[in-house]
């Protein structure tokens, strides 16, 4: 992007358009990136695709009528047509009573984007560096004893910026960069094969394994598979593994989003206040962490954000509330808003942190004896109203406290908020990925194998 957009200049001229065209209330975001991903195939380039250029969307409120519209197109006709027709479809629009811009005393003041240290100094890997990478990572997943073929390897990475603009005299801008790179490899053929991957992604490159890390592990993840075979049936602990166990969480995050609450679609919707996690386990968000991809300097309302209870010693604290949220249930907003450029804000999570245990993944599974080890997992069938909770899994059967052999094509259930109070953290969350969770072995679930 040798000239950069001005997306504070943009988003102003999307307001104007639409109190011109008769909107009482709008928030405008604008969004400008560019991203480049590479993919290599036997080491020759495979697949390769830029994309680059300005997004723009726009919220009007006629009343407590809302509408939204986007578009690509940043011409002044286009701004002009936008707000026309976002303002003919809020007069369409259902009444929504809690729908509406922040109060003014309710704005973000001051905020410091730098110090969250979201974009990185150095200069954008070019394609040739990307395929030099993904090439890298390919070799070094094809030179382990095992592996057959490398079914993908690819590098990218994004610099993306975006401002918020809102008729209440809020306008705020940040700008984050990230860099990626992944691997899967392949073992065995026919019905015999099993496959598995690793990847890095990070804010500032210097930060990420080197590609022949990323193979390697992918590799040694892949041919531990070798042999899979179904676990047997029955009642078993089950340790779900780092890579795994923050879906495990989010369960918990989705269970206490405030739009789950509002309509009473929870298996928590009478939890707060009680215990949902064991006695000394916190679960929290922290928005203003530095380097990490999901840090923000305030929130899609224009909101400040900080450092935010979920579960202080295993009793849930507070639900995660966006404005619209808040006003239904009667609560002050929690600074979580999110949106896209084509949609209202909703209620949403950015960087999660569990309290870890004082064991190892290992000494857990010693614990354990006899149970699933679940490395990936497929599939979902959860009831967020009961929440009766079944998933495929895949991983790897533990006899007297050691891994046996490796397992697919299983079942693992049971109810969540009864798995949830059983759970023991392990000490291996990885403290540079939004979502640090570490390994977590829950008791008495149900497993359907052979």
């Amino acid at each position: 992007m040798t000239q950069p957009t001005d997306l504070a200049a943009l988003a102003g001229d999307l307001l104007h358009a639409a109190t011109r065209a008769g909107a009482d209330g709008a928030d405008a975001l604008a969004v400008d990136g560019a991203s480049v991903s590479v993919d290599v195939l036997r080491g020759k380039l495979e697949h390769a695709e830029r994309s680059e250029g300005v997004e723009i969307g726009l919220r009007v409120f006629v009343g407590h009528r809302q509408a939204c519209v986007s578009a690509s197109d940043t011409r002044p006709e286009t701004l002009r047509t936008m707000a026309e027709r976002a303002v003919a479809m809020a007069r369409e629009a259902p009444e929504d009573p809690h729908a509406g811009l922040a109060d003014p005393s309710q704005l973000a003041e001051a905020w410091d984007a730098a110090a969250l240290d979201l974009v990185d100094g150095a200069e954008a890997p070019s394609p040739a560096e990307l395929q030099d990478w993904a090439a890298r990572a390919e070799a070094a997943a094809l030179a382990v004893d095992g592996i057959a073929q490398v079914s993908s390897a690819g590098a990218g990475h994004g610099d993306r910026r975006i401002h918020l603009a809102a008729t209440n005299g809020f306008s705020g801008g940040y700008r984050r960069t990230g860099t990626s790179l992944s691997c899967v490899a392949i073992t065995g053929e026919g019905t015999g094969m099993e496959r598995d991957y690793y990847g890095d992604s990070r804010v500032h490159r210097a930060d990420m394994d080197d590609p022949e890390t990323v193979g390697r592990r992918a590799a040694e993840r892949t041919v531990a598979r070798r042999g899979a075979r179904k676990p047997p049936t029955g009642a078993y602990p089950v340790l779900y593994n780092e890579r795994v166990a923050g879906g495990l969480i989010g369960h918990l995050l989705s269970a206490v989003s405030g739009s789950a609450v509002a309509r009473g679609a929870t298996f928590l919707r009478d939890a707060l206040g009680e215990a949902v996690l064991p006695e000394g386990i916190d679960v929290w968000e922290d928005p203003l962490l530095a380097r990490i991809s999901a840090s923000r300097p305030f929130d899609a309302e224009g909101l400040p954000v900080a450092r935010r209870d979920i579960v202080r010693g295993g009793v849930l604290e507070g639900w995660t509330l966006d404005l619209a949220t808040a006003r239904k249930l009667g609560m002050p907003s929690t600074g979580n808003a999110a949106r896209g450029t084509s949609a209202p804000p909703s209620p949403s999570v950015t960087n999660v942190r569990m309290t870890e245990g004082a064991a190892t993944r290992d000494a857990l599974l010693r614990e354990m004896g006899t149970g699933l080890l679940v490395t990936s997992m497929i599939g979902s069938s959860i009831n967020p109203t009961t929440g009766d909770y079944s998933r495929g899994a895949s991983g790897f059967w533990v006899e007297g406290g050691e891994i046996a052999y490796p397992v697919n094509e299983c079942t693992v259930a049971g109810n969540l908020r009864a798995m949830l109070r059983t759970i023991a953290p392990a000490n291996d969350a990885r403290p540079w990925v939004s979502r640090a969770v570490p390994s977590l072995r829950v008791e008495g679930l149900t497993i359907a194998g052979g």
